[in-house]
């Protein structure tokens, strides 16, 4: 395989709007990690907030139309092309429609339907 997957450090929570700002104060206030928003151009994602986890970053994403959390995760290959071609070849497909990436990112889910972003390692 030429594909070598590895965790990246985003983790991204889809976080319903009614629920975003309580949200937000358990990470800030209960929690008491570092949350800071950050600036956002995406037509999915309304808010964001950035949460240092250790090691890994969490997004704190406001959606508008979520009716329940999602988390996504980050996953890291050293040719996005071949890690597809991987992928595709035992049964996993893209689905790029679930939010707006750049050309060389795609999304897959697990058969659970946990989303992932696979893109390149830098």
């Amino acid at each position: 395989m030429d594909a070598k997957f590895e965790a990246g450090i985003n983790i991204a929570i889809k976080i319903p709007k009614s629920k975003y700002e309580k949200t937000i104060a358990f990470y800030r206030d209960i929690l008491q990690l570092n949350v800071e928003e950050k600036p956002i151009n995406n037509s999915t994602v309304s808010r964001t907030h950035e949460v240092k986890f250790g090691n890994n970053i969490i997004w704190l994403d406001c959606v508008d139309n979520y009716t329940h959390s999602e988390t996504w995760l980050q996953l890291i290959v050293p040719n996005v092309e071949k890690a597809t071609e991987y992928l595709q070849s035992n049964g996993v497909e893209t689905c790029d429609e679930i939010e707006e990436l750049p050309d060389n990112m795609h999304w897959i889910t697990d058969p659970a339907g946990t989303v992932f972003n696979l893109q390149e390692k830098k």
